[in-house]
C-alpha cells in the first residue's frame, strides 16, 4: 500500500510542474466481464520528455 501511495505522490509531483513546465496526466479506466467475475482496471500516467510513468491498479 505504501508503494502505491508513493507512486501516486511521484506522479502528482511530476505532473504539477515542480521541476519545469506542468504536464497533463492521462487516465484510462475499464471493466472486463469474464466467467470468473467482473474486473475493474485503472491506469494513471504522465509523460515527461522521454520518460513515461504509468501506474496501473
Amino acid at each position: 500500500m505504501r508503494t502505491v501511495l508513493a507512486m501516486i505522490a511521484l506522479a502528482t509531483l511530476t505532473a504539477c510542474g515542480a521541476d519545469g513546465e506542468p504536464v497533463r496526466p492521462s487516465m484510462n479506466a475499464g471493466v472486463s466481464v469474464t466467467p470468473s467475475g467482473v474486473h475493474p482496471s485503472v491506469s494513471l500516467g504522465t509523460k515527461v520528455g522521454p520518460v513515461n510513468l504509468i501506474l496501473g491498479l
